[in-house]
Parts: C-alpha cells; structure tokens; sequence
C-alpha cells in the first residue's frame, strides 16, 4: 500500500492537546462585583456582626465535572470515529471538578475524525448563561438545537489548509450552570474533501445528546 503523507493540519491535531484545558475555557465568577451597599460607614456591635443566610446566595445544580471519556457510549463511539479506542484520552486539566475534556481520533484508510467533548462548570447559573451567550454570537451561521439542555446551538464550517478540506462541527449546550462543548471534525485524504455538513452536525449532536445525560453524576 502506497504511504500517504499527512498535511501538517493534521500531524499538528494529532499531537497532544493539553491547551485545551487552559484555552479560555475556564467559566470564572465576576472579581468587580461590587461591595454590597450600607455597610461602609456603619460601626457594628456584636450582636450587628452576627451575619444571617443570604436568601440571594447561588446554589449550583451540579457541584463537580462528570467523566467526558465515559459521557459517550461505546457504541457512538465506534459510529463516529471509526478505529479509535473507545476509552478516549482525557487532557489534562488544571481543576478537573470544573473543567474536563476529552478526545478520541483516528485515521482509518484515508478517512480522518476527531471528536472532543468538554464539560465546564461556574459558580451560578446566570454565570453560565452568559459565557454560552457570548460564544454563541462569536460562531455565526448555526442555529439552535431544540430539545437539548436549556438551551443549545450547533454550527458547522469547512476549512481548506494545503488543498485539504476539514469539515468541523460545534455543539455548545447549556444545562443550569454547566457548559457542554462538542467538537466533531472529518477529512478525506484520498479525494482532499471532507464529509457532508449533515454527516458531521448530526455527528456532533448525538454526541452532545450523550454528554448532557451524563450530567446527571454530577449533580451536587
């Protein structure tokens, strides 16, 4: 069999991707808050210091980050990537009860797909509403995933590096104040194309759909 030499686009993904886990992913509580008001000038007795319950404090639905290599089922797994091991590889992470990711890739023939699934926590909901906001109108061209999480969107763009087609799927879900990114990615490096946009939207969604679910081990 005649060896087929890979564009740099993929030796460079297929090498270890620990900046993953500090890319900006990190979901963090506003340091500007402001003091809360009426306490800057007033002296307090002891009786005064004795602090009550704030009715107004977050409570966060899920307390830890569940396991992203076991969030897809074996199965899906196998459909997806073809030839990859099914344990997947999780990267390493800086705090691994708010931020987990992980990867599973693999070139079977000619054919090329990676998938990642990350699952990232903050201190409330509204915290983690806003981070999903905001990385929703930086990926233009999606749409909304109805039925997934509170709420969810999925895109899909192509890219051509060295003559190379990549075709690459995003799915960001939210469910209370946990974040769910899944990326799916194909190519072909026999024909230079790469899969169809349904293969990998659908591709990526079924993976979100498994990952959300396994939300639930890590509920506080």
């Amino acid at each position: 069999m005649r060896s087929l030499p890979l564009p740099l686009a993929l030796i460079a993904r297929l090498t270890p991707v620990a900046v993953l886990a500090c890319a900006g992913w990190a979901l963090t509580s506003d340091p500007e808050a402001p003091p809360t008001a009426g306490h800057q000038q007033t002296r307090q007795t002891p009786a005064a210091q004795t602090s009550e319950p704030s009715s107004t404090a977050a409570t966060k639905t899920y307390a830890t980050a569940p396991s992203p290599c076991g969030s897809v089922p074996a199965a899906t797994v196998k459909a997806l990537v073809p030839g990859a091991k099914t344990a997947g590889k999780e990267i390493p992470s800086t705090d691994t009860r708010l931020r987990r990711t992980c990867s599973w890739n693999a070139l079977q023939g000619y054919d090329y797909r990676w998938l990642d699934v990350s699952f990232e926590l903050g201190e409330s909901d509204q915290e983690v509403k806003k981070a999903y906001e905001q990385r929703v109108a930086e990926r233009s061209g999606g749409g909304a995933v109805p039925g997934l999480g509170d709420s969810a969107y999925s895109v899909v763009n192509l890219t051509t590096e060295d003559k190379q087609q990549t075709r690459e799927g995003v799915v960001l879900a939210r469910v209370s104040n946990a974040l769910v990114v899944v990326t799916y990615s194909g190519s072909d490096f026999e024909s230079k194309t790469a899969p169809g946009t349904d293969e990998i939207n659908k591709g990526a969604i079924k993976a979100a759909k498994s990952a959300v679910a396994a939300l639930g081990g890590g509920q506080g």
